[in-house]
């Protein structure tokens, strides 16, 4: 069994092992795990904050040289990180390159919600005032910590040499081997090899309190059609911690199969690029759906509380999801049209690959809504309303 294999079957054992404790334990799990992880990006922030770049160079080439056997590891990454290629200085401005970097910041920015099916299930998802509070500073807080994480690597690192450390690795040519972490980077300033394990040990938490989410959502999204009848019935079954077995049995045993092609197989990796871009198209459908509520179920909008706030005549729901469409529609172009590949969701690959899995969804839905009509059952008043919570 390859590394790569063995990583990723890992991986699928923890969510499974995660999940399988139950969403009340779990929980628990991830607040360990998320204030543990702050602990370590406190430390990581304090170390990068009070040593200087000079600093820097003098531990990373010494760990370099004993870790990895590398002389001048640091001018060594910059040379091998800038071969025909100049980066630009962090204080440096273009207009049209900072439009090409908009998408790729969404793109960045969508994985703070891609947890959002996930919300009917958060205490008071009813409450619209807290779901925006949710999400609004998860996006917030990301971007923020992003800028100071930034900031102090311009400072300490060199923003250059950060640069030229990341374009060595995918390059394959940085001289250390390993990719330039920056808590392993802000590690070597701690002389003890000791606390620049637990030093990232405790970064790690974050990677076990994340793990779990995997299969979370999937697993309730499995439930919840099992639950309304577009799968067997059986799906839907718990233990006794509330946990769906069955759902998870079915995105654990497909998980070791495509991990392994994942590991096996060079042109089966391309056909992943395109994953987050299903997360922008899924925003996008919402966004549509809110932006057409006050006339597609105007009943339904018109006892809710926004339904008093308008803009320029235009229902406040359909004013934000507009705009919103506006923007998603920009980086939708732009991931699309990349004649570059920089964003990689372009590939004719994955763009099949996912869309196969959408008309596989698509396919169940078919057969199960013939299948229910059959017995008696019409699945669409399942999905024409807004369930009560």
């Amino acid at each position: 069994m390859s590394i790569r294999l063995s990583v990723f079957f890992v991986t699928a054992l923890l969510a499974s092992g995660f999940i399988a404790l139950g969403m009340r334990t779990y929980a628990k799990v991830q607040k360990f795990c998320f204030y543990g992880g702050l602990v370590g990006l406190a430390v990581m922030i304090l170390l990068l904050l009070f040593n200087s770049k000079a600093s820097f160079i003098t531990h990373f080439n010494e760990q370099s040289k004993d870790l990895y056997g590398v002389d001048n590891a640091y001018q060594a990454t910059l040379a091998a990180g800038t071969d025909g290629f100049a980066p630009s200085g962090l204080g440096s401005f273009a207009f049209s390159a900072t439009l090409f970097l908009i998408p790729m910041m969404a793109f960045f920015n969508l994985w703070s919600n891609w947890g959002a099916t996930l919300y009917g299930e958060v205490r008071g998802a009813s409450d619209f005032r807290q779901n925006i509070y949710a999400m609004a500073g998860a996006l917030v807080a990301t971007s923020l910590a992003a800028v100071v994480l930034f900031l102090l690597f311009s400072k300490t690192f060199g923003w250059e040499w950060y640069n030229a450390a990341n374009n060595a690795f995918w390059a394959g040519t940085i001289p250390t081997g390993v990719w330039p972490y920056p808590g392993l980077l802000a590690a070597s300033f701690l002389g003890s090899p000791v606390l620049q394990f637990l030093l990232i040990a405790v970064l790690s938490l974050w990677f076990f309190g994340w793990v779990g989410t995997v299969f979370l959502s999937s697993t309730r999204v499995i439930f919840a059609a099992a639950f309304d009848r577009v799968l067997p019935e059986g799906v839907a079954k718990v233990d006794r911690n509330g946990v769906p077995y069955v759902a998870l049995l079915l995105m654990l045993v497909p998980s070791i199969g495509i991990a392994a092609l994942y590991a096996y197989s060079a042109d089966f990796q391309t056909y992943t690029l395109a994953a987050t871009l299903v997360i922008a198209v899924t925003f996008l459908g919402s966004a549509i759906s809110a932006a057409i509520l006050p006339w597609r179920r105007r009943e339904i909008y018109m006892a809710s509380p926004i339904a008093k706030f308008t803009v320029i005549g235009i229902p406040l729901i359909t004013f934000a999801a507009g705009l919103f469409i506006l923007f998603l529609g920009f980086c939708l172009f732009k991931w699309f049209t990349d004649p570059d590949g920089v964003y990689a969701v372009n590939d004719s690959g994955s763009l099949i690959f996912m869309g196969s899995l959408y008309v596989l969804a698509l396919v169940i839905f078919a057969g199960s809504r013939i299948y229910r009509r059959r017995q008696g059952m019409d699945l669409s008043m399942a999905y024409g309303e807004i369930p009560a919570e």
